[in-house]
């Protein structure tokens, strides 16, 4: 296989991800009463960073072949951690800032511990520590209510020069500085090897048990800037269930429409991140054509199924699943 059909076939959810995006997005600002203008970039670009931001903590443990259901929880615990303690003057916001990652770290990390040390599967643990995790939500925010720091908070959700949103500058520079190192290194390439095939990845000698702790600490840390990222644009926290299960959901079908395997071992980030800003367009567009308010939650729901049984299907179609992983 030459090397640009190879890329092509290692990259082609992301680019189509991309591509359906684009369209989604010109059909929703074309047909939007206010028009196409700098409010409504930056109002979608706030909406979808939030879902992106969880897209990418899921993506990390789905290319390990795992899942995790507490994103959705430690997203919900950042939020109100955040509107706890980001307040006050700007060194004590910094201070904030490092402590709600650093917590989302800790999440992640407790969650890979429980997976490889406990043996459990992934999906129950993470059931099991989202439960926790929103309990800790619960008591920081038993009531909605806080504050964030203010400078911060409109820097990050406001327009860089007026025009580009600085909510997806952020997002870029995100994926600069953790996704494309991750995926570079020896222990993300790791974790690909483990989503393609976790006994030869071990018989070879690759760091399974690294691999898949690194997975979900970094899970956990991008959720946690997720979490933070909503009380910028809230100014509040809030620990409410339905937010966490929503985002959990949503990030699964954003990281499959973005070309993700949910059986792992292929996809990227940058799909995900394409196939959360499709998902959230997709809300926006129901919106933009009038459709009634109680029909909207079960179009999104008959998308999610769509979005996961695309990913399934391709199983069907492979008679090796070497055959998966171009």
């Amino acid at each position: 296989m030459s090397d640009w059909r190879y890329l092509f076939a290692q990259n082609r959810g992301t680019m189509l991800a991309f591509v359906f995006f684009v369209a989604m997005f010109a059909v929703y600002a074309g047909n939007h009463p206010a028009g196409f203008n700098a409010n409504i970039v930056q109002t979608a670009a706030n909406k979808g960073a939030l879902l992106a931001l969880v897209a990418m903590s899921q993506t990390f443990v789905v290319i390990t072949a795992g899942i995790d259901l507490s994103v959705g929880s430690v997203f919900v615990l950042s939020n109100c951690l955040a509107s706890t303690i980001v307040v006050g003057s700007a060194f004590s916001a910094a201070l904030g800032v490092v402590g709600v990652l650093a917590t989302g770290l800790v999440c992640g990390a407790i969650n890979g511990l429980i997976v490889i040390v406990g043996r459990l599967q992934p999906i129950v643990a993470t059931i099991a520590t989202g439960a926790v995790f929103f309990g800790f939500a619960l008591v920081l925010r038993p009531t909605p209510g806080g504050d964030v720091y203010g400078p911060l908070a409109d820097a990050l959700t406001g327009r860089i020069l007026g025009v580009l949103p600085a909510s997806l500058a952020g997002l870029a520079l995100i994926v600069l500085i953790v996704w494309i190192p991750y995926s570079r290194t020896a222990i993300g390439r790791a974790a690909y090897a483990v989503g393609s095939s976790e006994q030869a990845a071990y018989m070879s000698g690759v760091p399974v048990d690294g691999a898949k702790f690194w997975a979900y600490a970094l899970s956990g840390l991008t959720a946690s800037m997720g979490g933070l990222f909503l009380t910028f644009v809230t100014y509040s926290g809030e620990a409410s269930a339905a937010t966490g299960g929503s985002y959990t959901l949503y990030s699964i079908a954003a990281v499959v429409l973005g070309g993700v395997s949910l059986y792992g071992g292929s996809g990227s980030a940058i799909g995900a991140i394409f196939g959360a800003l499709m998902f959230r367009t997709i809300g926006d567009l129901l919106f933009v054509f009038n459709l009634e308010p109680l029909w909207q939650p079960l179009f999104q729901g008959l998308v999610l199924l769509a979005a996961v049984s695309i990913g399934a299907a391709r199983l069907f179609q492979v008679r090796n699943r070497l055959e998966l992983f171009p």
